[in-house]
């Protein structure tokens, strides 16, 4: 079979190649084999493959933190009923080959009306989003920003926050309101480059502060977003697309603002809540026609190296079929 390996640390078109493995084992105690049907590329796979994990990442390794595939074969201790199920293989990396062995608890059962097409992408952005409103958003939020509004997640907070009668101002980087996949969800989306932006910021809120604010960029920038916050306000950390960590005057909190991170890997490894149950919300928005991604293309396994050379824009996600 093939898959894609990263062989050092390093940007993922530099260092991922797709190259011959073999297969898997049969399946050991409380394992199972999938194969898998599709895939994606988020920029978690990305971070992954560039270092920035070392403590938890050993080269070489196959990527892929999501994925959609079909139980083939089940190890001993496995309870009945599970070969020929649909599911979702998560919890670690390695769902850019054709098959894989993983425990069957790390494996989410698909429901059959959803299909691999929505399935593939309901990990990792979805279930940010529905566990951040979930946990953020109260009946008294009334003002709140998102960063990196184009993004595939924050298209999700959006949805998700107008189903609670709320539309978010939206802050995107030089590329205008058209990046965003739905304008009508939006009060307002600024370019959070513009000179004027803290101003025009201000007015889109309608006041001074935002109750909330949902930031996965980092860096300087961080530091306006928490001033804009009321006294008790928090600003909801989520990922680090600038590279740089937020500035320690952050979490001064001089007003009582908070900065809280939010970690799907802590939500998922925690245990408190069984899968099932995490994901159960996820599956209903995606009956009802929400938290759906944009394709940037449908693509071979055998062609993700030129995938990885020609990023997707506006929040478009390329699916990943294998043979």
């Amino acid at each position: 079979m093939i898959g894609a390996v990263a062989t050092t640390p390093g940007p993922a078109a530099d260092v991922v190649r797709i190259t011959d493995l073999a297969e898997p084992p049969p399946p050991g105690p409380g394992e199972v084999r999938v194969r898998l049907a599709a895939s994606t590329v988020n920029p978690s796979d990305l971070v992954t493959v560039s270092g920035a994990y070392g403590s938890r990442t050993a080269f070489p390794f196959v990527p892929g933190f999501e994925g959609v595939g079909v139980v083939t074969a089940a190890g001993p201790g496995v309870r009945g009923g599970m070969v020929g199920r649909r599911v979702l293989p998560i919890g670690s990396a390695g769902n850019w080959q054709e098959a894989r062995n993983l425990s069957a608890d790390w494996c989410v059962a698909v429901p059959d009306d959803i299909a691999d097409r929505d399935a593939c992408f309901a990990y990792i952005n979805p279930l940010t989003a529905v566990a951040m409103v979930d946990r953020h958003i109260t009946g008294g939020t009334r003002a709140v920003v998102v960063d990196a509004a184009a993004s595939t997640i924050a298209g999700h907070l959006a949805e998700l926050l107008r189903l609670r009668g709320i539309a978010p101002v939206g802050l995107v980087r030089g590329s205008g309101t058209g990046a965003v996949a739905d304008p009508s969800a939006w009060a307002a989306v600024l370019d959070a480059e513009d000179p004027d932006a803290p101003a025009r910021l201000r007015e889109a809120l309608g006041g001074p502060t935002a109750d909330v604010v949902f930031d996965c960029v980092g860096g300087p920038g961080g530091v306006h977003l928490t001033k804009v916050l009321r006294p008790g306000g928090v600003l909801v950390h989520y990922g680090l697309l600038s590279g740089v960590p937020l500035p320690a005057a952050c979490f001064a909190g001089d007003r009582g603002t908070r900065v809280e991170m939010f970690r799907l890997r802590d939500l998922v490894h925690s245990g408190r809540t069984p899968l099932a149950d995490l994901f159960r919300p996820v599956f209903g928005h995606l009956r009802q026609g929400r938290l759906r991604t944009r394709l940037g293309g449908s693509h071979r396994l055998g062609d993700l190296e030129a995938v990885l050379g020609s990023p997707g824009r506006g929040g478009a996600k390329p699916l990943i079929t294998f043979p």
